[in-house]
């Protein structure tokens, strides 16, 4: 069924589109709502993130799910429009660097995940992005690094400092020292 969609749309059937739309509309305006944090920018995202996809819906092979191929672009679509509201930054070279992978992401008891999602929104951008692409949209490091455009050292090592902070933060948190 979902295939026969998805060749129907490859020859411009609009009412295939729609059917495509209807399916996942909802589910990706939220992928873009956890990004983006206004309905309006996720709106528009969507509404492009589906234009790009009914135009690029021939390069779509198969090899994964049509939700998972839009899921991406999706995913692109937010971040392209985040980075272009803020300033171009100056990024560190993370590429010479080697990081051990570290899987412990236990956090204190009593921390409630809408607390740890409001954390990962206060990280610094570049650790930010790698945190909510592998832990809320469960990215591995090499779909990171292509989404990015960073090697997989660097969303390792980005992944690694992230956690770092949002535990530091969730720590600060269980203690009492931040206000």
């Amino acid at each position: 069924m979902q295939l026969e969609l998805v060749e129907q749309c490859k020859l411009n059937d609009r009412m295939a589109q729609m059917k495509l739309y209807k399916q996942y509309c909802d589910g990706m305006f939220c992928v873009a709502m956890r990004f983006l944090k206004n309905s309006d920018d996720a709106e528009d995202v969507l509404q492009e993130s589906f234009i790009k996809a009914f135009q690029r819906i021939h390069q779509f092979k198969g090899e994964v799910t049509f939700g998972a191929w839009l899921k991406r672009i999706v995913v692109n679509g937010s971040i392209d429009f985040l980075k272009s509201k803020h300033q171009k930054t100056i990024e560190l070279d993370e590429s010479y660097m080697h990081i051990a992978d570290d899987e412990n992401w236990d956090v204190s008891e009593g921390v409630n995940i809408e607390e740890v999602k409001k954390r990962i929104e206060e990280l610094p951008e570049k650790y930010k992005y790698v945190v909510q692409l592998f832990l809320v949209e469960g990215y591995d490091h090499k779909e990171i690094s292509e989404i990015l455009g960073i090697s997989e050292t660097a969303s390792r090592t980005r992944l690694l400092r992230g956690k770092n902070y949002l535990k530091e933060s969730l720590s600060e948190l269980k203690y009492g020292t931040r206000s």
